[in-house]
């Protein structure tokens, strides 16, 4: 059935207004004006450009409002201000991240979701790598920040593959959170979980915006937390949770106790914290490390580590009666050993003793084993353990990298940054310096991109534009990373090398040589101390052991200690090995920071940024507390007024000529015809054009020398809204053009359905028709109904057979089986003899089935209407049919002798019931036509009815006394009439063409190049399209030969002899190169029509996509993507000579029944099969991509992934934790076996050692790309191979 134009709709209403089940439909509600009063207020402005008086006292107030109402977002522009709550306010469910999918920044209320949709929105959109960078002190909410920014990108980005594909790629990048928050956040004074660590997640993305892979950059971990802490700080989470939730095995593998056993962990006296349960995180971390991928061994081997780290804590130094140092409780340092698996005996040598080396003249002189006394003791432990952890932390990063990487190409790449906030403490050292030297990096990238650049490209692009001041602060990056003349950093790394022997020493030169600094306005010397006026506020550094800080390296005997070691992990966390000949000066620690800081400014410097700067409400962490004082003064150090300014006075948008063009051509009509960009003029003038077509006030744009800028946002979301309605109203014209095209096509169809199916079923009635005059014979008058030339033999006209009600009360009531078929169904009178007068007719149902005819009668009884079977007539009883040779429609039916004698009866359908009865009986009946009707009144009684004419009896004849009154009716020889034609339907008048279209030029105007393509756009050419199929070719009808016998008619049902097969083709010409249209066209002037499947020569080919061809003598152009060159073959062999079968037994001939829209293969074929054939004929061969190595950077390019890491290979070894224990090796030789774990007493707090530091492990060589190898070999020319 062709589908309507309203189809569906009927559906649609009662699917959405319609309950479930029956259920009553809910009530349309009316308006309510009050509606907007029952939402909540939005307190203040939701953008801060909108502030009437631009003061950080107004920017205060507003964030303030918006605080105490619950509204911790606001804008500036496209940067999110977003303030710590400090409590859960419900704003990050699901519901509230899907309503953020698809919008603009102005259509929702400021969130965090909003600045995670814009920058996906903007990498799918504009093909473009894109980053967040989170800024602000620590504890105002950037860890919580960068969680949501990928909660909302793991849900939108596409893909619903599970396990190892994109959803196992979600699932990893979401669990790194957990595990990278147990080993590298710990509770500080300021916040209880303060990232003390920097991390820059690059999520990678294939072309689809698809996530495939993922990669983790870690910046300064922050080790000396490892040793000591200051009073309530915490060390980092996961020693809390290890030691706390850690399994028996675990505890008897590892000797493991509470915190308060341990000095690292006990010192602080903040054992528990109230928003931290350590038990539940602890599980949370290690589901997380069976999400990442880390196997039962690798588990084992980092826990192995932290109990290491922990009872190298509690190792302690007394001093000795020579004045050197001393082990305590040898016990201690033996099971440390034990976890190390290095001799007990060399670790604590190596803890109590320095080798050190004497040169003269620049040769190796003499080795001396130095004692140490119990400071320099206790920072060498310190240095240990913080090395341990700071590899360990590196090691798990880069596995995760590993688990990570990505298995297909990468296109685009979504950057969160989220590092530690600015630091201003009582003591400041080396680690602040570093933490706020970062943050100044970041600070100079958002002048660099939001201020300063800014307004020096308004200069360029000579837009008129008023210059705003701000503070520039690469001054002070300059200062502390300077060279020339020399900064900080450089100032720290020659008093290093002048004086490495002596800390202090080195100390002091530093305070030395600082004193060259003091002429930079930014930096003061305050003795033992030097400040430096960084964007956030003036700083105060403490220079004592700052220079040993910087040094960052482990002595030579503690590498050997380790490179020793029988623990294949511990020696894959340092793979660098120990060189005693080398005499170069390692990096320090000032040295790898400042190279990170600028990789990361690098990476960043290449992505569309997207800002989320953080503000801290108060120091309590309370949600209820607001502290003016220190807000405005994150207001004032973040630029947050002169980022107003800045806004307020700038344009919302810019881009190059060529990319705006590209964006909006669609928009003017004297840019872009049917798709096509036709613009004659510079790439300026068409900017121009399309904003003055898309109505654009003046004052909302300018055109700068190569750029077009956009004034306000709103104007830059109506273009894009007006992009997205141009392309779904040509989706919804295409949409309206294949539901039509598929309309006609079902409409064709059923018209040609309709046609054969009355062709048919006349054939069948007209030779119905026609045996009945052949059995009539000319030897009764005819009806004139009978002789129309509609009359139609249906049979079965009360619908026994079917499914109606009356046709299954009379089924009913003449008790027929399913097995038996009606063939016809009519309703009669039957003549009824009545005692003493004469006979009478009586209405009843005469139904014929391929067994038997029978009577049913309908009587009223008792009031009810009772429908019963009176009489069954099989068949085979019949001997003979009687009628008159008048028009009448009396019929008797001689049967064999019954007591009920033959039934005579009238029917109109008469003729039509006499062939069913003889074609179910095979002919095999006679047939009486005469002046009379003779038949048995009862068993051995005959009676005769007369038929005689009376004109004056008007209808179907008059019956009384055996006597049959009837006028004159149709010659005895009539035949049938022909059938009457068609009234023909009235065609439906052209449309006239809008109002718009009636200027326009008929001709197609020239594509024009897109700025940056070569050739102008033209529909790609679909060469895989199935090629449509060639028009049968006609088969020329042969005339029947004259004088041939008329062979006599058939019974229906009987197959006539199948006519002789056709005559063969003749013999095609030569082959000639030709083109098939692939698809329906309809040209215009100068252009030729095509139809779909015709052959066509080309004449001309052009570039630009149209084609010269010649039809039936004529020329005109046509598009090349329709054509489809015809391939040529040789010529088919003769087909064999056709096999008929023989012609079927005399069979009843079955009701008609609807045709299919295929019949016997030569109807229309379904347009789903040929959609179906269609996509299997066009379906691409799947191409491997190879897989090439990667730069360290997602950014840099859009190559193949990188090569990993090499991983560790650890050994096996007895797993802890639900893994089934091997039995334990015996001991190496020389080895001792696993000592008693030794009692650790409760440690005080007291104040922490002096930190030590520890060399970075470097990095390793990548692998072999084999892939890309094969590739390459691949395409090498033929030549050479040879």
């Amino acid at each position: 059935m062709a589908p309507s134009k309203k189809a569906g709709k009927k559906g649609v209403v009662g699917g959405l207004l319609s309950g479930g089940g029956g259920a009553k439909a809910a009530k349309v509600q009316k308006a309510d004006w009050s509606e907007g009063f029952k939402k909540k207020k939005s307190a203040g402005v939701p953008d801060m450009t909108l502030l009437s008086t631009i003061t950080n006292d107004a920017i205060n107030d507003n964030l303030k409002q918006r605080f105490f109402n619950q509204e911790i977002y606001t804008y500036i522009a496209h940067v999110l201000i977003s303030v710590n709550p400090f409590r859960d306010l419900g704003i990050y469910t699901e519901e509230t991240l899907q309503s953020y999918r698809g919008k603009n920044r102005l259509e929702m209320p400021p969130h965090v979701f909003a600045i995670a949709e814009s920058a996906y929105y903007k990498m799918t959109t504009e093909k473009e790598n894109q980053c967040v960078i989170i800024s602000g002190e620590s504890g105002a909410g950037k860890t919580e920040a960068a969680k949501r920014i990928m909660q909302y990108i793991a849900a939108v980005s596409g893909g619903e593959e599970g396990g190892g594909g994109i959803e196992g790629i979600k699932e990893m990048v979401l669990a790194t959170n957990p595990l990278l928050e147990s080993f590298g956040c710990a509770k500080t004074l300021r916040n209880d979980n303060s990232s003390r660590h920097g991390k820059y997640l690059e999520i990678m993305f294939n072309t689809l915006g698809q996530p495939v892979g993922a990669q983790i950059t870690n910046y300064l971990l922050e080790k000396n937390r490892v040793v000591g802490q200051i009073r309530d700080e915490r060390d980092f989470h996961i020693f809390y949770q290890f030691t706390k939730g850690a399994s028996a095995e675990q505890k008897e593998a590892f000797g493991l106790q509470g915190p308060d056993a341990y000095a690292y962990t006990s010192r602080s006296g903040c054992l528990e914290v109230r928003s931290i349960n350590d038990v539940s995180d602890f599980q949370e971390t290690l589901r997380a490390m069976q999400v990442i991928g880390l196997t039962a061994n690798e588990q084992n081997s980092i826990f192995k580590v932290l109990a290491t780290i922990l009872w190298l804590g509690n190792v302690e130094f007394v001093e000795g009666d020579d004045g050197n140092a001393a082990v305590a409780d040898p016990g201690v340092t033996d099971f440390a050993a034990y976890l190390m698996e290095v001799d007990p005996a060399q670790l604590q040598k190596v803890l109590l003793t320095r080798i050190m080396e004497t040169q003269r003249g620049g040769r190796r002189g003499s080795v001396y084993e130095v004692p140490q006394n119990v400071a320099q003791a206790s920072s060498g432990r310190d240095a240990l353990a913080k090395a341990l952890y700071n590899n360990l932390f590196e090691w798990i990063v880069s596995r995760v990298n590993v688990s990570m990487k990505p298995k297909s190409s990468t296109d685009y790449v979504i950057g969160v940054l989220d590092i530690y906030g600015f630091e201003i403490f009582q003591d400041n050292s080396f680690e602040q310096l570093c933490i706020n030297y970062v943050n100044e990096k970041l600070q100079q990238i958002f002048i660099e991109l939001t201020l300063k650049a800014e307004q020096e490209e308004y200069v360029r692009e000579q837009i008129k534009w008023t210059p705003i001041k701000f503070f520039d602060n690469s001054v002070v990056c300059e200062l502390i990373e300077g060279k020339r003349p020399a900064g900080i950093f450089a100032t720290l790394n020659d008093a290093t090398a002048t004086a490495h022997a002596d800390p202090s020493a080195a100390d002091n030169s530093f305070i030395q040589r600082s004193n060259m600094l003091a002429t930079n306005p930014n930096f003061e010397s305050r003795g033992n101390k030097f400040l430096i006026k960084h964007y956030a506020g003036d700083v105060l550094y403490n220079v004592p052991g700052m220079t040993d800080k910087n040094k960052d390296t482990l002595i030579k005997d503690i590498l050997d200690l380790i490179e020793g070691s029988k623990e294949p992990f511990l020696q894959a966390l340092f793979p660098d090995k120990v060189d005693h000949s080398s005499k170069k000066r390692p990096p320090t620690a000032g040295d790898k920071i400042k190279q990170s800081a600028n990789d990361l400014v690098a990476n960043l410097m290449r992505c569309q940024p997207h800002y989320i700067r953080t503000i801290k409400p108060n120091q309590n962490r309370s949600p209820s507390e607001y502290d003016d004082k220190a807000i405005l003064h994150q207001i004032k150090y973040l630029g947050l007024q002169e980022n107003i300014r800045v806004r307020r006075a700038g344009f919302a948008y810019r881009a190059e000529f060529s990319k705006m063009i590209q964006r909006f051509y669609l928009l003017s009509p004297s840019t872009s015809y049917a798709g096509d960009y036709i613009w004659q003029g510079d790439d300026r003038s068409g900017c121009e054009r399309i904003l003055t077509d898309a109505k654009i006030s003046r004052d909302e744009w300018q055109m700068g020398v190569t750029k077009a800028f956009i004034k306000n946002p709103e104007t830059l979301f109506y273009l894009e809204g007006e992009r997205d309605r141009y392309w779904h109203t040509m989706a919804s014209r295409i949409q309206r053009a294949w539901r039509a095209h598929v309309r006609r096509k079902h409409e064709a169809a059923t018209k040609i359905q309709r046609f054969w199916k009355n062709q048919k079923e006349s054939l069948v009635y007209a030779r119905k028709r026609d045996y009945g005059h052949e059995v009539l014979a000319g030897r009764k008058e005819r009806r004139r109904f009978s002789l129309l030339g509609m009359r139609k033999f249906m049979g079965d006209y009360l619908d026994v057979g079917g499914s109606s009600p009356q046709g299954e009360l009379l089924r009913n009531a003449a008790g027929l089986s399913p097995a038996e078929t009606v063939h016809f169904s009519s309703r009669a009178e039957l003549l009824i003899s009545k005692l003493g007068r004469s006979s009478k007719l009586s209405p009843r149902f005469l139904i014929i089935t391929d067994k038997a005819a029978y009577f049913v009668v309908s009587a009223a009884k008792d009031g009810r209407v009772n429908t019963s079977l009176e009489r069954k007539i099989p068949l085979v009883t019949i001997r003979s049919i009687s009628m008159t040779n008048l028009r009448d429609d009396f019929v008797a039916l001689n049967v064999n002798a019954c007591e009920e004698g033959d039934p005579v009866f009238t029917c109109s359908f008469k003729t039509e019931m006499m062939c069913v009865i003889l074609t179910l009986t095979g002919g095999n009946i006679g047939v009486a036509i005469g002046p009379a009707i003779t038949y048995a009144k009862k068993k051995d009684k005959q009676a005769t009815i007369k038929a005689q004419k009376d004109e004056s009896v008007r209808g179907e004849g008059a019956y009384k006394s055996h006597t049959i009154a009837v006028g004159s009716g149709e010659p005895p020889n009539s035949v049938s009439n022909p059938m009457p034609p068609r009234n023909p339907k009235a065609k439906k008048v052209a449309k006239a063409a809008p109002a718009g279209m009636a200027g326009r030029s008929v001709s197609r105007p020239a594509a024009q190049a897109l700025p940056g393509a070569s050739k102008p756009a033209a529909p790609a050419a679909i060469a895989s399209m199935p090629s449509a199929v060639a028009p049968a070719a006609k088969i020329k009808p042969i005339a029947p030969a004259t004088g041939a016998a008329r062979a006599p008619p058939a019974i229906p049902g009987k197959t006539a002899p199948p006519p002789p097969p056709p005559p063969p083709p003749p013999a095609a010409g030569p082959p000639k190169e030709m083109y098939k249209a692939l698809y329906n066209f309809a040209g215009q002037e100068g252009e030729m029509n095509l139809v779909k499947g015709e052959e066509v020569e080309v004449k001309q080919k052009d570039d630009n996509g149209w084609w010269m061809v010649v039809k039936n003598g004529k020329e005109g152009w046509a598009p090349s993507n329709y054509l489809k060159l015809v391939e040529s073959a040789p010529p088919p062999p003769p087909p064999p000579p056709v096999t008929r079968r023989p012609p079927p037994a005399p069979a009843a001939p079955a009701a008609p029944a609807a045709p299919a829209a295929n019949i016997n293969g030569n109807g229309p074929t379904s347009w789903k099969a040929k959609q179906a054939a269609a996509a299997a004929a066009t379906t691409p061969s799947p191409s491997s991509t190879p897989v090439g190595s990667r730069p360290n950077s997602a950014i840099g390019h859009k190559g193949p992934p990188p090569a990993p890491k090499p991983k560790p290979v650890i050994p096996a070894k007895p797993s802890v934790g639900g893994a089934a224990r091997p039995p334990a090796a015996p001991p190496a030789p020389g080895m001792p076996g696993k000592p008693p774990v030794p009692t650790a007493g409760k440690f005080a707090p007291a104040a922490s050692n002096k930190p030590g530091a520890v060399q970075r492990p470097g990095g390793v060589a990548g692998q072999l790309d084999l892939a890309a190898a094969l590739m390459k070999r691949a395409q090498r020319p033929a030549d050479d191979d040879d």
